[in-house]
């Protein structure tokens, strides 16, 4: 009889060629895992060649999710469960596994070919290799192929139905319900019978594999995780900007507008806006990244909220146009999905690399809010923040999220509309007199004026104004008067900036570490290892980047040490450096990964034990 373990967490990653639609399984479990009502982050991993050679360990794609009885911060260092359907997905991550963790492996393609293409001399299956391990080979490609029999698929499509089976297997061992699965297959494949009822078929064999057949000894149940009543759904980084742009638009009054060129890893938010015409989005595919943001920036100029979305170059080739939006002082919301470069890169890895361009990427002196998203559902209220910004002070505003949180998703509670605050739009409408379209309110925000309004007629464009009129000039003072202007009117920026909150439990830890981004969640579980150690240690996070919180230098001079990681060669740390002249220390990391927590710790409690050596 099969023995019920409850554990209090699991990280498990699903691993195949591109083909073996391990993105769909892992989803799919995350989808399942969200409605058991736990905590979980998860990790896609993407090849970074689009067709590289079946079989071999390039075109291996993962998909790890780590899901808990208690609140999660990242996707896990290492998997305790790895299923691997064939050589090349197992020789890619074996050695990431967990000591004494699970393999299950598909057995149908260990042949002699496939095992050598991928550097193995010998099946691994059948010599000592993986006898740290606890493995279970299965041929799931032939149980998948037996399961569906009666619907009359090609062996090609009948195989392909094994990433269901598999899925139906991993959820009997973690008590997962199917329900979700079938629900969502009879809504994907509603015009294609024999294809929904064939993977319904193999998804239903899997799970029922697991409750028979007895070969997998332990099934494991993890409890739902404590949560504050709501609506909840899985939501990814991308999503959740998409939607944060929506919500933005929809408390400003304002339609929205996205010119959006397809790029890794930004291109989902354009599809899923792409998608959502029916809440008065409109979408436009331009021919490249310029003539996105140029599109973005007339749809403000013209009385909409302009948006544009991309990665680290696409974000390169709109600096001219993004000079034009600072002088023209029109809301324009950019959001950059950080990946690893320089050029091409890693394109579907993740890293921060891209600040020192979002806070200096432009010719003269032309400054730009920066906000940065801390996790995929923070994604949602930095957007929006973005969306408050730009069109309350008219200034365009980068979000930087990155390829880590834009794929990863975590669960998200679904605000109300009307609990977001309302976005003052403070459009022209009438004067008496004459009209000034660079004078300025408190914020510092120029007037603005709908083209075609009556009485209303102006000029815009990337020469100089004069102060008020807009005139065009080339009077140096006025030069002067109006970047001073602009650059205080995104200094005043700092009075929608909370001041940075510092957790530090024992109230006299010499260590701080500084974090942005999405450095959030590997440094809030690793501060959690190193408390539970009995060593003091205070965190703190700035989302906002430009300006900074108003008494993070206060709070910076309070410490002996101020660690800053970064996923990058230090670029906050030389901002933070040149701002207030204090000595704080990179910890860089720069593999196209997450920080890992239990590195970050180890490395933080040697710091600790040598500041209490002093």
């Amino acid at each position: 009889m099969t023995q019920v373990s409850t554990i209090d967490h699991v990280v498990i990653r699903f691993s195949g060629d591109s083909g073996d639609g391990m993105q769909l399984t892992g989803d799919r479990f995350t989808q399942d895992t969200a409605t058991a009502g736990n905590d979980f982050v998860t990790l896609p991993d993407y090849p970074a060649e689009i067709r590289a050679p079946a079989g071999t360990v390039a075109g291996v794609s993962s998909f790890q999710l780590h899901f808990a009885d208690y609140d999660v911060h990242t996707p896990g260092d290492h998997p305790d469960v790895l299923v691997a359907m064939n050589p090349a997905a197992l020789k890619a991550n074996i050695d990431t596994l967990t000591v004494g963790g699970i393999v299950i492996v598909d057995t149908a393609d260990f042949t002699p070919r496939a095992l050598s293409r991928v550097g193995y001399d010998e099946n691994p299956l059948e010599n000592d290799s993986l006898a740290n391990y606890q493995v279970y080979a299965f041929d799931l490609t032939a149980a998948a192929t037996a399961a569906v029999e009666p619907f009359g698929l090609s062996r090609k499509d009948a195989a392909r139905t094994k990433n269901m089976y598999a899925l139906g297997l991993l959820n009997w061992m973690y008590s997962r319900s199917i329900e979700g699965t079938i629900a969502f297959l009879n809504r994907k494949f509603a015009k294609k019978p024999e294809i929904r009822d064939a993977n319904i078929a193999s998804l239903t064999a899997g799970y029922n594999f697991g409750e028979t057949s007895e070969a997998i000894a332990v099934r494991y149940e993890v409890a739902a995780a404590p949560a504050k009543t709501g609506t909840y759904r899985q939501i990814t980084g991308n999503r959740a900007a998409a939607y944060g742009l929506v919500a933005g638009a929809a408390r400003a009054d304002l339609p929205l507008y996205l010119g959006a060129y397809p790029i890794t890893p930004a291109t989902e938010i354009l599809q899923y806006l792409a998608a959502a015409k029916s809440a008065g989005v409109m979408t436009y595919q331009a021919e490249d990244e310029i003539a996105a943001v140029g599109a973005a920036l007339g749809a403000s100029f013209a009385g909409c909220l302009g948006a544009t979305s991309t990665s680290g170059p696409g974000l390169a080739l709109k600096a001219e146009t993004l000079g034009l939006a600072v002088i023209s002082e029109l809301p324009l919301v950019v959001i950059d999905v950080q990946r690893g470069g320089p050029s091409t890169g890693l394109p579907t890895k993740t890293e921060q690399s891209d600040l020192n361009i979002a806070m200096f990427g432009r010719h003269g002196e032309s400054p730009m809010p920066v906000i940065a998203a801390q996790s995929p559902a923070d994604c949602f209220a930095a957007t929006f923040e973005a969306c408050k910004v730009a069109v309350e002070y008219r200034t365009p505003v980068l979000v930087l999220t990155d390829g880590y949180l834009g794929n990863g998703a975590e669960p998200w509670r679904v605000p109300e509309l009307d609990e977001l605050p309302k976005i003052e739009t403070n459009l022209t409408t009438e004067v008496d007199g004459t009209y000034l379209p660079y004078a300025r309110d408190e914020k510092g925000a120029r007037a603005w004026a709908i083209p075609g309004t009556p009485g209303l007629t102006h000029r815009t464009g990337g020469l100089e104004k004069a102060p008020d009129t807009g005139a065009v000039s080339y009077d140096p003072d006025h030069h002067e008067i109006q970047v001073l202007a602009r650059a205080a009117k995104v200094a005043g920026v700092v009075r929608e900036v909370p001041d940075v909150v510092v957790d530090d439990p024992s109230g006299d830890a010499k260590v701080l570490v500084l974090g942005w981004g999405s450095t959030f969640g590997p440094i809030q579980a690793a501060a959690r290892h190193v408390r539970n150690s009995g060593r003091k240690l205070a965190t703190a996070h700035l989302r906002w980047i430009n300006p900074l919180p108003a008494n993070l230098g206060e709070v910076l001079a309070a410490y002996d040490r101020v660690i800053v990681p970064e996923m990058n060669l230090g670029q906050l740390a030389m901002l933070l450096r040149s701002t207030f002249l204090i000595n704080v220390e990179s910890y860089t990391k720069v593999r196209g990964l997450p920080l890992r927590q239990s590195e970050l710790a180890d490395d933080l409690n040697a710091i600790i034990d040598e500041e209490d050596a002093k």
